[in-house]
């Protein structure tokens, strides 16, 4: 594992136009969690899709209120607590309540900066002992972990696998990041920081398969063990951005970001290795969806995938998917 400190690799802060917002998931656009039974395959309105959860209501599983976000982020009315439990399944035996953007879009070109915050509290922390994938992409080829590694209880920022960084997940302490993603150079890095405190660099762009589309990002979280007790994770200050990245953790109204920070992208980078990927052959059988369960251990189902995706190793070898 490679360590950084917070400063590591920071840019000059300079003052300039902020960077174009291409979606904005901010919570303050629900006024209750109902608000987010809006959206349906047949009504795709609002923000977020939201399908990856139980079947018990929504309620049980998200929460708004003005003490889940980011204090920093003043033009955020409120944020949101996300329960994952032993009933939080979809598709797959893992614990998993995820939130994907809803818009058109293109998430996926050019350079892009993907803002969340996130927080826990010791009431319902999470267990360090099994791993948790969060905001992560369909591809896995970066996202955060927590539960792994050689010090499970940080939070870990991986590039196709691989731990790049990683912090201790305090209790009660707020985690802004921004994925910094070169779609066009297939690159990513990190800027991170806690509280109010503005975006650093702490990972330089690298090397990645940085192949996605416009709902592709998950807002969320996946545990690998189906088991209770529940686990409450905090989002807030989501949104994705484009041209100049906005380092400033919070805006002071509702308009644009502001407090920008030019980037440049590194002109060397370490080579870092794919996501295993499992591909079948033979399409005699039942075929699994986009999206669904397709191997791991005591899997059952299809595990030929439907035209044109293939099955990838999310967490080997307890669990894949198409």
């Amino acid at each position: 594992m490679i360590a950084f400190k917070w400063a590591v690799l920071s840019a000059f802060s300079v003052a300039v136009q902020a960077g174009t917002i291409l979606w904005n998931g901010s919570f303050s656009q629900f006024s209750t969690v109902a608000d987010f039974d809006k959206w349906s395959w047949a009504n795709q309105v609002g923000p977020y899709q939201w399908y990856i959860h139980g079947s018990q209501a929504t309620s049980h599983y998200l929460a708004l209120d003005t003490s889940y976000k980011n204090p920093a982020i003043s033009s955020e009315s409120h944020g949101l607590k996300m329960t994952i439990d032993s009933g939080a399944t979809w598709n797959s035996q893992m614990e998993r309540a995820e939130l994907i953007p809803q818009t058109t879009a293109n998430l996926g070109s050019g350079q892009q900066y993907y803002h969340f915050s996130l927080k826990r509290s010791a009431t319902n922390a999470p267990d360090s002992t099994l791993e948790h994938q969060i905001a992560f992409f369909e591809s896995h080829f970066t996202e955060l972990k927590y539960g792994v590694g050689s010090k499970p209880t940080n939070l870990v920022w991986m590039i196709g696998g691989v731990e790049k960084w990683s912090t201790p997940f305090t209790a009660d302490t707020w985690f802004n990041f921004a994925y910094d993603i070169n779609f066009s150079s297939s690159t990513v890095g990190l800027w991170a920081s806690t509280g109010s405190s503005p975006l650093v660099r702490v990972v330089a762009n690298q090397a990645a398969s940085t192949s996605t589309n416009s709902a592709d990002f998950h807002v969320g979280v996946l545990r690998i063990v189906n088991r209770n007790p529940p686990e409450d994770w905090y989002w807030s200050g989501v949104y994705i951005e484009s041209g100049s990245l906005t380092t400033t953790i919070g805006t002071g109204s509702s308009g644009s970001p502001t407090g920008t920070t030019p980037v440049t992208t590194p002109t060397t980078s370490d080579p870092v290795p794919t996501s295993t990927v499992e591909t079948t052959t033979t399409p005699a059988g039942p075929t699994q969806t986009q999206f669904g369960q397709c191997g791991g251990n005591g899997y059952n189902g299809p595990t030929t995938c439907a035209s044109p995706y293939t099955c990838v190793a999310v967490s080997p070898p307890y669990y894949s998917q198409v």
